[in-house]
């Protein structure tokens, strides 16, 4: 299989957005390790700028524009960190942000966007209003549409979350991320190929938005209708670019319910002292819940975000 991009691009990005994003910490617990049945490696993403991975595929987008695409700005659609990325990507280059928000995403998501200067409109929580809002945008203003996921240059920098995490622990058995649009997930198969690839790539969905999960059963994309979970980060529909690469490397996605993904997160936060959003403990949920298939192995976790609306915990 030629991939549609190489280390090289990957490394590339690595070093476009490195000035710009935090090395994220990666942290152990004893415990949790215990209470999973294997050694648990968290790349900490939640303590990325912004509370999330997705400021490295946002910056590597939004700094890999010739300067004539800049001038007119960007443009993309995201129920919150990618669109921080973008307003946070936008204002460093120094050109106009324009973000279609569902009118249901997080209040702390919206704040978020809004601090850096963003111009932010509201739409329905469907797909569908999401992109036609989006295509008025950019007819209206000339500005570049950025896919949150569907994207070479989003999915390259995504991958170096990945990256960094081989780079930094050596052997590991099996890589779990959280999947929804799948630019993170077809990031970390790539790096995985590449890399690493002894290495088994798993993925974690919620139950109520299973669409990669479908696709991969029937071979072919296959969107649910109307998605629903606490893991608002995971709606999006899986991107054809992410789910080409995504279904020639992963092992197997683990579907887990919304309590379950309560009850991870809850243990995160108990356990670890440290801030994770829904989305973020997909992929714990799915390895407490599927511990045979990672018992006594070495495994990387991938907490892709922290952004939490405090007044709306669900425990």
């Amino acid at each position: 299989m030629k991939f549609p991009l190489t280390l090289a691009d990957i490394q590339s990005a690595h070093q476009r957005i490195s000035p710009f994003i935090h090395r994220t910490p990666v942290m152990t617990s004893e415990l949790v390790s215990e209470i999973a049945g294997c050694e648990l490696f968290f790349k900490c993403e939640n303590f990325q700028k912004i509370g999330a991975f997705k400021a490295r595929g946002g910056l590597n987008a939004v700094l890999s524009l010739p300067e004539e695409q800049r001038q007119s700005g960007v443009v993309t659609h995201s129920s919150g960190n990618h669109a921080q990325a973008i307003a946070m990507a936008a204002k460093m280059a120094g050109v106009p942000a324009y973000i279609v928000m569902p009118e249901t995403a997080p209040e702390i998501k919206k704040k978020g966007v809004a601090s850096y200067g963003a111009q932010i409109t509201f739409c329905k929580p469907t797909q569908q209003s999401r992109e036609e809002t989006a295509a008025n945008i950019q007819q209206e203003t000339g500005a570049t549409f950025i896919s949150p996921y569907n994207d070479y240059d989003v999915i390259a920098g995504q991958a170096t979350a990945s990256l960094e995490l081989y780079d930094e622990v050596e052997n590991l058995d099996a890589l779990i991320t959280p999947v929804g649009g799948g630019g993170l997930t077809a990031g970390a198969a790539l790096v995985t190929h590449y890399f690493s690839p002894k290495t088994k790539l798993y993925a974690g969905e919620p139950d109520g938005a299973k669409d990669t999960y479908v696709s991969l059963q029937n071979g072919t994309l296959t969107p649910v209708e109307s998605p629903s979970s606490i893991a608002d980060g995971l709606l999006a529909t899986m991107g054809d670019k992410n789910f080409d690469i995504i279904k020639e490397v992963i092992e197997a996605v683990f579907l887990v319910t919304d309590p379950k993904i309560v009850g991870a997160m809850r243990m995160i936060w108990e356990r670890m002292k440290i801030i994770i959003e829904p989305s973020a403990a997909v992929p714990v949920a799915a390895i407490l819940d599927n511990k045979a298939t990672f018992e006594g192995k070495r495994v990387g976790v991938i907490l892709s975000g922290g952004n939490v609306d405090l007044a709306k915990l669900p425990f």
